[in-house]
Formats: C-alpha cells, structure tokens, sequence
C-alpha cells in the first residue's frame, strides 16, 4: 500500500483512507450512542453552517439597524457581542438558537440532555473565538461542543 492510500488525498480526507483501508469506523455519532439518521443523529455540517448564517445575519442585522446605524467597525464589534448574548439566552433556555431552529438542530449535553447555563456559557465563548469550532473529531463534533460536553443533533 503506498502512503496515499494509507493517509488520504486531500480531497478524500483521512477518514474515507481508513475506511478504504477497511478500518469500521460506524457512522457518526455511534461512539456517542445517537443514531445513524433521523431525529436525535448529528446534525450534519450543512445544516450548522446555514445555522450559524443565519444567526449571524440577525445579529449584523440587529448591529447595523438598531446600535450603530451604519457599518462600520464597532458593527463587528456589537454583532459578535449580540451573537454572544443571544446564543447563551436562547441555547441555554430552549436549547437551540433562532437558526438552529429553523434548520432544525438541538444542542444537547451528552451526560443529561439539558444543557446547563455554564456549559452553554463555555460552549459560547469557545464558538465566538472561531478557532475550536473549526476542529472537528471523527463525529463531526467541534472542539467547542467537545469541551463543553455537547452535541448539535437533528430534531
């Protein structure tokens, strides 16, 4: 076997090498006990990332009419921090943000279900600084919901 078989091509991923390879992997989430599809599995990356957009947009949307009144740089600023406050309320009161909501997602905590304010509060700060959200384990799971013992699924 050479070593693109054994590691991967960069448009494949190392994950589809080892399943070539005859690695079993199972699908995602089944090392965490969720179904392979349908309500209650990981919800896929798609759906997250539309998710964020759309959190995203209302918090500029929110910035740019209602505080600053024009774009600019403290724009940034207030968006990331109504991003921030908005996450934490409505994560950690419904247990899922207005575009989760509408792509259908759910944060759950792993141990209980319920997400716990302080999870959520870890959860969120981890998220506004990008970098552990763009880690993801063979579940597709972020550093961010790593951490704080979470994990996004489809309701």
């Amino acid at each position: 076997m050479d070593n693109r078989e054994a590691f991967g091509s960069w448009l494949s991923g190392p994950r589809e090498a080892l399943e070539n390879a005859g690695a079993d992997l199972g699908h995602r989430g089944q090392r965490l006990g969720l179904p392979e599809d349908g309500p209650g599995s990981i919800a896929r990356p798609g759906r997250r990332i539309g998710a964020l957009a759309v959190d995203w947009g209302l918090c500029l949307l929110i910035a740019y009419g209602l505080i600053t009144g024009g774009y600019d740089q403290r724009t940034s600023n207030w968006t990331l921090l109504i991003f921030f406050g908005m996450t934490v309320l409505t994560v950690g009161t419904i247990g899922c943000s207005p575009g989760k909501r509408i792509f259908g997602i759910r944060v759950l905590a792993l141990d209980t279900g319920t997400v716990n304010p302080l999870r959520v509060l870890l959860r969120t700060v981890l998220l506004c600084l990008a970098i552990p959200a763009l880690m993801w384990d063979r579940d597709g799971r972020g550093l961010h919901d790593r951490l704080a013992r979470t994990v996004e699924v489809r309701m």
